[in-house]
């Protein structure tokens, strides 16, 4: 079989991708696939034999069909990292790069000596992961209540963590049975379910068909649930001096505040790059738990 010029298989993938992802994007996963698949950063420079052209063909056709490419990779990159992925957990973010960088920018303010993080619902194991292995002092937790995605998060952590001291959990943070599995901590953090089951109609097709709805949606009854849980969890466990960060959905993050002042917090909101209010952090006003 004569080779197929990579160059000729980019601008086709290109092509055929814009219609469902937009020009910008499409160009940005062709360039994936050849730099992580081919390891080429010069397209027009490769030629595909006939094992290559083989892969890259299975590889369009699955992101034709809409299957996101960290699924077909088994990998995606946040925050310089590789994490494992499956759809049994959802595909890191950029958003969530920046709750992570207030995250840390926080851990390096305080001065704590050996501060204690919990990551509520772990999925892949991005935050909480990432959160260690730039602040190595960091003793991490982590809750996940779907055994499918605690794999995929210890997985990361043997990983990316190895020996340091980490303690992965599987259970469900909104059953307070499971709180005694955890000390007192100095950082919580989550990016919890927070889409009410009505927006399913402004997600995009290729997410609402590959990525969990476990780790997506939220009973339109109590869409605050989990920032009500996870703050109930947080006046028990949180230590004098602690923070709460929160990744939220910007249609309701104000409603977030909201709760979050009247349960005895302070908090501040912040917009992410894009301007959308999508995270929060909260400590409990002058270092003391309420009575």
């Amino acid at each position: 079989m004569k080779p197929t010029p990579v160059g000729n298989a980019y601008e086709q993938l290109i092509a055929e991708l814009t219609p469902r992802y937009g020009a910008g994007e499409a160009r940005s996963i062709a360039r994936i696939v050849f730099e992580d698949v081919f390891e080429t950063r010069n397209p027009t420079k490769m030629e595909l034999n006939a094992d290559q052209e083989k892969r890259f063909l299975d590889i369009r056709d699955r992101l034709i069909s809409g299957e996101p490419l960290q699924y077909i990779l088994g990998q995606a990159d946040f925050f310089g990292l590789k994490f494992n992925v499956t759809p049994a957990v959802l595909i890191p973010r950029q958003e969530t790069e920046e709750l992570v960088a207030w995250a840390l920018d926080w851990l390096k303010k305080n001065g704590m000596q050996s501060p204690k993080a919990l990551d509520v619902g772990l999925g892949s194991g991005c935050i909480g992961i990432t959160l260690q292995a730039k602040f190595r002092a960091l003793q991490l937790f982590g809750i996940e209540k779907s055994p499918e995605a605690l794999a995929i998060a210890t997985e990361n952590a043997e990983s990316l963590l190895g020996e340091k001291p980490w303690h992965f959990v599987c259970a469900d943070i909104t059953d307070p049975a499971a709180w005694h599995n955890f000390p007192g901590l100095d950082l919580i953090i989550s990016n919890p379910p927070y889409i009410p089951i009505s927006e399913k109609k402004l997600i995009p097709e290729h997410v609402l068909e590959h990525e969990p709805t476990l780790a997506l949606f939220v009973d339109d009854a109590d869409p605050l649930l989990f920032y009500r849980v996870v703050a109930q969890f947080a006046l028990q466990k949180l230590n004098p001096g602690g923070a709460l960060f929160f990744e939220c959905n910007e249609f309701n993050a104000t409603d977030v505040v909201a709760l979050l002042g009247q349960m005895g917090f302070a908090v501040e909101l912040r917009p992410d790059l894009s301007g959308a209010d999508r995270m929060v952090t909260a400590r409990i006003l002058n270092g003391q738990r309420p009575n």
